[in-house]
Order: structure tokens, then C-alpha cells, then sequence
């Protein structure tokens, strides 16, 4: 990519678009990890998430919500039982209050429902527009910019943002991709950061981006070798 001169915004749009329907290509199966059966499963397990990996929530869930189905049930739970089931997840004493809040809050304001827009998703404790964002797209299917470490990283080193600030990001990321679009464009950046674009070394010379890539040449670029560092 010609980094020489400064891009226009419509080229920024266009290459992001080539971007993301590459990415759809090499990852067709793009999707949330997180492991859910209804909006309030999704819920809870986004904050969870928060300083773990989907997977070691994904091993804490189904014995949370055997114990705990719904908001009625952990809006009542007991607090040290709630604790020990989450201490896997790290920070499980913080994340217990969080999600007991959660249950109270939606039971107390919201007829023990998750709500289906930002505005009041926001207001749950814990809850950011990340998280909001999260269960929108994929539960609700309202199309959502979901700014996580990975769609941050990415979206610096792709020149879509200067920014650090999630926010920022999330409205330079909006005219990129169209709106119906969000969501998957955003699994496909998560996809591609946890399998390619790596936060310490990307496997530059396995990326089907590289040529649309700012950054390209800062990771691994011998195909061989950043071919073998590729996950999942």
C-alpha cells in the first residue's frame, strides 16, 4: 500500500470494504465465541469476559446458569456460592457483584428482560457500550461496532483510527463498513487479531490484507514461517 500520500475518505472506505470482504473469505465462519442460548446468557458471559478468554468463560457458564437461568434466580444468589463459581474468570469478586447487580437491575427496571436497545443496556452495571454492542449484534441483530483489544489494535494498524479511545473508534469504524455489515466486520477483525494480526508479532506474510495494510512488514513477513505461527 502507498503510504506517500495522504488517504481520502473515500479511499479509506473503499479499501476498508476490500479489507473486510477479504477477511470474509478467509475467515467464512466469523461468528461470537462466546457460548449463549438467549440474550441474557450473552449478557452475562460479555462481562465475564472481560480480562479472561472466551474460552475459560466458556467453561465457567454452564455451571453458572445450571445454578443461575435467568435474572430472577441471580438477582437472589448467593454472593460467596456466585464467587467461587466465577473464580476461574479472574477478578471473580468484582464480576459477582457485577452480574448480581445485572439480575437485580433487569428484574427491578426491566421485568427481568434484557433490554434490546443501547440506551438502556448501558445503564446495567458493569455494562459498556462493548458489551451493549455485543448482545445488539448477536442476539438481537441490531448491527453494532464492537470495540475489543482486537478491533482496536486492528483498526490502528489498518488506518481506520489514530485513536485509543473506544469511542473514537467506534465512530471512525462506522462510515467504513455499512451499517448492516458491523457486526460481522467486526468478528472478521477479532478473527483475523486472534489468528493473524497478533498483538506481539502479526504473521504479516500469511495475511490476505498485507497489500491493504498500512502496517504490513512489522510482524513476521517469510510466508513459511508466518504461515506456522497461524492459530485455529
Amino acid at each position: 500500500m502507498d503510504s506517500t500520500s495522504p488517504e481520502s475518505p473515500l479511499a479509506r472506505t473503499r479499501r476498508a470494504r476490500r479489507i473486510d470482504r477479504a477477511l470474509a473469505v478467509r475467515y467464512p465462519d466469523a461468528h461470537c465465541e462466546l457460548d449463549f442460548r438467549d440474550p441474557f446468557e450473552l449478557l452475562i458471559a460479555t462481562v465475564l469476559s472481560a480480562q479472561t478468554t472466551d474460552v475459560r468463560v466458556n467453561q465457567t457458564t454452564p455451571e453458572l446458569f445450571a445454578r443461575y437461568p435467568d435474572a430472577v434466580a441471580l438477582a437472589a444468589a448467593d454472593l460467596s456460592e456466585l464467587e467461587e463459581i466465577l473464580r476461574p474468570t479472574g477478578f471473580y469478586r468484582a464480576k459477582s457483584r457485577a452480574v448480581m447487580g445485572i439480575g437485580q437491575a433487569l428484574v427491578e427496571r426491566f421485568g427481568g428482560e434484557v433490554p434490546a436497545r443501547l440506551e438502556d443496556l448501558v445503564t446495567l452495571p458493569g455494562v459498556g457500550r462493548k458489551t451493549a454492542n455485543v448482545v445488539l449484534g448477536n442476539a438481537f441483530g441490531v448491527p453494532g461496532i464492537t470495540v475489543d483489544t482486537h478491533v482496536a489494535r486492528l483498526s490502528r494498524r489498518l488506518g481506520y483510527t489514530t485513536s485509543e479511545d473506544p469511542l473514537v473508534i467506534e465512530q471512525d469504524l462506522q462510515p467504513l463498513i455499512e451499517r448492516r455489515d458491523w457486526t460481522m466486520a467486526c468478528h472478521r477483525l477479532i478473527f483475523h487479531g486472534r489468528r493473524t494480526c497478533f498483538a506481539r508479532r502479526p504473521a504479516c506474510g500469511a495475511c490476505p490484507v498485507a497489500a491493504l495494510c498500512p502496517s504490513a512488514g512489522i510482524g513476521e513477513t517469510d510466508p513459511v514461517r508466518a504461515t506456522a505461527m497461524l492459530k485455529g
